[in-house]
């Protein structure tokens, strides 16, 4: 009963809790690295160092008024943000933050669940986003939303293909679609993965920027041409909504390169006696701090470089990152066989 019951019910709220908190503080984050790289302060009153904007922001959501447009298909108005959403959560299901912690003598996973196929689960969750920002540009009867969610939906499986394809490769180097299972692959063999698949990383990360709909690949959210994307006609909570997912999504993305690329929770070098030193460190500390690399690099990102024009966006996507990962995916399966065996 504790077992399969109270435990993960505990570490879903856990879960949960961390996720959203690190979502208002990324929101803040971003808005300092922002100012930073404009010669900046950023938010600065609300709290010290305006470290309470978070809480203000959610407040004033949460009271703002949430309209419904007259001509708008209310239902599918009304369930266009949750269908973002509930993926970009349920996918930190089968992510390892660590191996266990053991709490009043019993042993407790850092992650949910250990499915042997959680690679496929990722990819099939991951994708049914894009449902929901479909629905939500179409069902706001606006021309605005509609040419967002379009874009938005054509960018996705653009990108989705290359991600897709450097998955591929990579269970090819782990043999495994576990999580946890390619973590250990990691361990065992010595080397990140993104030394073994330095293309692979490229490629998951710049199509990972794409899917997220992060600058410079922002084009569903582009102000100058469609004021505010998908979601121009929401407010109040529900776009709160979508505001919470492109945020989560980040995080995904992050725990992901981090878990299949760069170790999970494993120090730096594993294989190095040297750094034995680093073990002290617990493996969710090394989880957490890698994963905000990636997220600071998101925004540093989006501060510093202009968005790409659409047919640029889309040619990079078909004509360069999909073969590079079938190229990739070859040369892989090659190795495999010819040389490891």
């Amino acid at each position: 009963m504790i077992d399969y019951v109270v435990i993960p019910l505990v570490q879903i709220a856990i879960l949960l809790v961390g996720v959203l908190t690190a979502v208002a503080y990324l929101v803040l984050l971003e808005r300092k690295v922002q100012a930073w790289v404009q010669v900046r302060l950023g938010p600065m009153r609300v709290g010290p160092h305006g470290l309470l904007q978070p809480v203000a922001d959610i407040v004033k959501l949460l009271v703002k008024e949430d309209i419904t447009p007259a001509r708008a298909d209310k239902w599918i108005y009304t369930l266009a943000p949750i269908i973002v959403l509930v993926p970009a959560l349920i996918v930190f299901a089968v992510i390892p933050f660590g191996q266990s912690v053991t709490l009043f003598g019993v042993s407790i996973p850092l992650y949910i669940a250990d499915l042997n196929i959680g690679l496929l689960y990722i990819v099939a969750v991951a994708s049914l986003g894009v449902y929901g920002t479909i629905l939500g540009g179409w069902s706001s009867n606006s021309k605005y939303p509609l040419l967002a969610s379009l874009r938005a939906s054509a960018q996705l499986i653009s990108y989705e293909v290359a991600v897709t394809m450097t998955l591929v490769s990579m269970i090819l180097v782990a043999g495994s679609l576990s999580m946890v299972e390619i973590v250990e692959a990691q361990q065992a063999q010595g080397w990140w993965f993104v030394f073994l698949q330095p293309v692979a990383f490229f490629i998951y990360f710049v199509g990972g920027l794409a899917e997220t709909n992060r600058a410079p690949f922002d084009l569903p959210e582009a102000e100058q041409e469609l004021v505010g994307g998908f979601h121009t006609e929401y407010s109040g909570i529900r776009f709160a909504l979508f505001f919470l997912a492109e945020y989560a999504n980040m995080i995904v993305i992050s725990a992901i390169a981090t878990t299949i690329f760069w170790g999970g929770w494993l120090r730096p070098f594993p294989s190095v006696e040297f750094l034995a030193f680093l073990d002290w460190v617990p493996g969710w500390a090394w989880f957490i701090a890698k994963t905000m690399v990636f997220l600071y690099v998101f925004l540093w990102v989006r501060a510093t470089l202009p968005r790409y024009r659409y047919d640029q966006l889309m040619r990079i996507g078909w004509k360069v990152l999909i073969p590079l990962a079938i190229a990739n995916v070859i040369v892989t399966a090659a190795w495999k066989v010819l040389v490891a065996g």
